[in-house]
């Protein structure tokens, strides 16, 4: 009796081992294929990601523009075939290399200067480094998960852009030349023949000499903003910096347009400051036309019965001038405004109420602001007005500006 029951409990026991086995070995049959799939996915991970890299860098490799990537610590990562063509360096040369030490390599110096000891954020800046090659420089900062890894420059070839630019504008610069003498001319024998020297004018033929005449004045001004413009793109645009009175500047432009807009119906104010102003270092002629500008589109697109107002103040925590026109005019449609400093950009709505207009004036002011070390913008609403404004650094600043020019 005591034997059957040892007999059974010891199969009992077996049993229990048995399935016991069975259960970890089934355990470790489903662990293994899991584990098989895990391995299987990252390898398809891998090849996706190895195959993804090989496309990137494909892409870097057959780039049109050169390519220059610096990693978080400065140093030289990787570089394009282009980027080696256009600097004629060995890439295996300058791999590893940190920014400081690529100015030793006479080719790269000027591109290293033009980035900067930390590698300044650039956006389309013109490098020439020679005659028949121009470069666009750009810089752009990499990031993952909010974190920098590197920065790319960017060097795009405008050497053909640079020559078909510069013949255009000699082009436009000669016919301008060319145009204006007789326009002179016209516009000189017009005038003795309204004002009587050659005798007297019969009224009728008065008001058609009087339109000729007016035409020819457009000419005439279509033909100063072009060469004007020309001399912008040549950077040949200030000549005659001194230190002046920014008011006595801005009367002597204002005061004749002051009598146009009373004639026209609007209500017209200078708002002079108080104190007296610092001194600015500026090209009178330039800063003239300047206001000329900006005054003269205020009256002519601000309906009778508007308002104009012209305001300078000195800005002491910022130690430079700001000046400001506003009216209550047409505006500027907002899907517009992006255009307004571009060279002939007129507002459709602008177009419609003044048909005359060459679309340089504000191209010509932001310019002539800008090459005072100034800054120009501003604010507009359409049917409701528009101020500009812009600002002048007094003279430390500006030579300031000047000499890093």
């Amino acid at each position: 009796m005591a034997a059957n029951s040892n007999k059974k409990l010891k199969e009992e026991k077996s049993e229990t081992v048995f399935k016991e086995l069975e259960k970890r070995t089934k355990e470790l049959v489903e662990s293994r294929k899991a584990l098989m799939n895990i391995l299987e996915d990252v390898e398809a991970a891998r090849a996706e990601a190895e195959e993804e890299r090989d496309k990137t860098l494909a892409i870097f490799e057959n780039f049109p523009e050169g390519l220059l990537f610096f990693d978080r610590e400065n140093r030289v990562s990787s570089i394009n075939p282009r980027f080696s063509d256009l600097f004629d360096v060995d890439p295996k040369e300058l791999i590893g290399k940190e920014r400081k030490d690529l100015s030793s390599i006479p080719s790269l110096t000027p591109l290293i200067e033009t980035l900067g000891e930390e590698i300044k954020g650039i956006h389309r800046k013109e490098l020439k480094l020679r005659e028949d090659l121009v470069l666009e420089v750009s810089t752009v900062t990499v990031m993952r998960e909010e974190e920098k890894i590197g920065t790319l420059v960017i060097l795009r070839d405008v050497t053909r852009e640079k020559i078909v630019e510069r013949l255009k504008t000699e082009f436009v610069s000669i016919a301008a030349h060319q145009l204006r003498t007789p326009l002179s001319a016209i516009k000189w024998t017009l005038r003795m023949i309204l004002d009587g020297d050659l005798g007297e004018v019969p009224k009728e033929q008065r008001e058609f000499l009087e339109k000729t005449y007016q035409s020819n004045e457009r000419m005439i001004r279509l033909i100063n903003d072009l060469l004007n413009v020309t001399r912008i793109e040549e950077g040949r645009f200030l000549y005659n910096i001194k230190r002046q009175d920014i008011i006595k500047i801005a009367e002597k432009v204002i005061n004749p347009l002051k009598e146009i807009a009373k004639r026209k119906g609007l209500k017209f104010e200078f708002r002079k400051p108080k104190e007296k102003l610092p001194e600015v270092e500026v090209d009178s002629e330039k800063l003239s036309l300047c206001f000329q500008n900006l005054v003269e589109n205020a009256i002519h697109y601000t309906p009778p019965g508007g308002r104009v107002k012209i305001s300078i103040k000195y800005l002491k925590d910022k130690k430079e001038i700001l000046v400001s026109v506003q009216d209550t005019g047409i505006g500027i449609p907002k899907d517009q405004q992006k255009r307004v400093f571009t060279r002939f950009f007129r507002g459709a709505n602008a177009i419609r109420t003044e048909t005359e207009g060459t679309g340089l004036g504000l191209f010509i002011a932001k310019n002539i602001v800008e090459a005072h070390g100034g800054k120009i913008w501003f604010e507009s609403e359409e049917n409701k007005g528009t101020t500009f404004y812009f600002s002048l650094p007094i003279k430390g600043r500006f030579k300031e500006f000047i000499k890093a020019f």
